[in-house]
């Protein structure tokens, strides 16, 4: 599925691991259970939370305060949309986002240039007048091209040159607003 950049709910996740197990479990598994198993692998990120960069949340503020529109563009991988919500609301980033686009609830991932249009679409916004911020290479920053955005690479090492390279590269998130600010 996410070799041709599609996603699925995290139900389905589960469904498939209890199927490695024997393909008939599933079938078995109630409503009830399947919520609880849901759940069971969705929280350990909400119990040991990943280290949130300092520089986000006053970066984020800064730009905010400026009246720019902030959204998510988000690959799910093993954490539910629904649980990364929870992950921004407390660490107080949520607020600050008009809209979030996570893969498993729209069912296309990053590099794909419509899971950054949808969120285009879903704010009003043009592609040509937008930045996306990253760290990946090939899933942000070709992924933002391919939508015709501009792209700022968050990366502690250069960022590659060439056509797929990012417009800027920052180290930190706490050199955001600079970085957007170059970019006019």
């Amino acid at each position: 599925m996410w070799s041709k950049n599609k996603d699925v709910p995290v139900a389905d996740h589960v469904r498939a691991i209890l199927s490695s197990l024997d393909a008939r479990v599933p079938e078995r598994v109630d409503a009830d259970l399947l919520e609880a198993l849901v759940d069971a692998y969705a929280r350990p990120v909400l119990m040991v939370s990943p280290e949130l960069d300092p520089g986000a949340r006053p970066a984020l503020e800064a730009l905010a305060a400026r009246g720019l529109v902030l959204a998510v563009v988000s690959n799910t991988m093993r954490t539910p949309g629904a649980t990364l919500k929870k992950l921004l609301e407390r660490h107080g980033l949520l607020r600050l986002f008009r809209h979030a686009t996570f893969s498993d609830e729209v069912g296309v991932r990053k590099p794909d240039p419509e899971i950054f249009a949808l969120t285009l679409r879903t704010l009003g916004c043009d592609a040509a007048g937008a930045v996306h911020v990253g760290d990946d290479g090939v899933l942000d920053v070709r992924g933002a091209r391919a939508a015709g955005m501009r792209v700022i690479q968050v990366t502690r090492t250069p960022a590659d040159s060439g056509p797929e390279s990012p417009d800027a590269a920052i180290r930190t998130l706490a050199d955001l607003p600079a970085a957007i600010a170059a970019l006019g």
